[in-house]
């Protein structure tokens, strides 16, 4: 983050909703408007210095995680003003989408597609609607018949096919079309066949060929995640019993102490590496774990999500500084996607 020039350097937040309404402030200090909306610099500091920009578009760095933000914070404080930002956030995402490729949920359309979804609905502009339509259509269109079934990416987590799947999901769910959801299931056939799923080897350029992730954007955790979502929507036992195996796979690489539990970040060259966050350690696969005892009832599954919860704890972050909990605020390495975690 660069110098924010909107507060003093002593200044902070005494709760929660302080700190969101302090950051929506900063993040208005990053505005860019033009004839097709609004989008925000990667980086609004006066010295000129950037960070690295993703796509101004996307929901992990862009456009389309900042209007779910502003959705939220109205929603939060009740200020209606918030609903403009989100507004004009959307409008840039709707005169923008045909020019990304990328279909994937964190860096591409189908994160596109779920703040048009988001906005729709909470603005009540039917135009977000159609056009987030448009973008689903799009996706469903690009689908292609791959090895035992359907998909896009060749990549069954989160990052890949696992991610499109749950965003066209929610898109059916709320935009009422069913083509959306068949095209999901047919995808999730075919990620649900793999024999653990989420494995992937030899795809991270810093990890070794043979390395396997069991975290969940890359990895086994949310692959098993979205079969068990699947096995929520369709009560097809298929998604549940591979949601099983994946489940089953990161308690026997994770290390257990009493009622603490932690994650290696991939095996077997790194079992003594744990990470913590969202994107690859305990906060992330806790998810997997709930979303489990969500549809299925399982107390052994609640069980899980206190282990990895108890695990955070005793490592005594956010004060102390371990390998795996890099000293950032971010909801997918950081602070954030702990607070989200025990939070709810």
């Amino acid at each position: 983050m660069g110098l924010d020039r909107t507060r003093s350097p002593r200044e902070s937040a005494e709760t929660p909703l302080t700190a969101a309404i302090m950051a929506g402030r900063w993040i208005r200090t990053a505005a860019v408007d033009d004839a097709r909306g609004r989008h925000w610099r990667a980086n609004p500091d006066p010295r000129g210095r950037s960070a690295a920009a993703g796509d101004p578009g996307s929901l992990y760095a862009g456009a389309a995680g900042i209007v779910l933000f502003f959705l939220e914070l109205a929603a939060a404080t009740g200020h209606e003003a918030y609903l403009d930002d989100a507004r004009q956030g959307a409008r840039y995402l709707a005169a923008t989408w045909r020019e990304r490729a990328d279909l994937s949920l964190y860096h591409g359309l189908t994160g596109t597609l779920v703040a048009l979804v988001e906005a729709g609905w909470a603005l009540g502009d039917g135009v977000f609607e159609e056009e987030a339509v448009a973008v689903a259509d799009s996706i469903v269109r690009a689908a292609r018949p791959l090895d035992g079934g359907l998909g896009w990416t060749r990549e069954p987590a989160q990052r890949g096919d696992g991610g499109i799947v749950l965003g066209l999901l929610k898109a059916a769910a709320m935009l009422g079309v069913a083509a959306y959801e068949e095209t999901a299931v047919a995808a999730g056939e075919r990620v649900a066949a793999l024999a653990v799923p989420g494995h992937r080897f030899g795809d991270g350029g810093d990890l070794p060929l043979d390395a396997v992730t069991p975290g969940f954007l890359s990895g086994t955790a949310g692959t098993a995640f979205l079969l068990a979502r699947l096995y929520g929507v369709t009560g097809d036992r298929r998604f549940l019993e591979a949601a099983g195996r994946g489940a089953g796979f990161v308690r026997e690489v994770s290390t257990v102490a009493g009622r603490c539990a932690v994650v290696p970040h991939h095996v077997p060259q790194g079992r003594e590496l744990h990470y913590l966050g969202f994107c690859s350690g305990s906060a992330g696969v806790a998810r997997m774990f709930y979303e489990l005892h969500r549809v299925t009832g399982d107390p052994g599954h609640l069980d899980w999500v206190e282990r990895l919860a108890h695990g955070i704890v005793e490592s005594g972050v956010p004060h102390r500084r371990t390998d795996g909990f890099w000293n950032v605020a971010c909801q997918c390495c950081g602070v954030a996607g702990l607070l989200e975690l025990f939070v709810g």
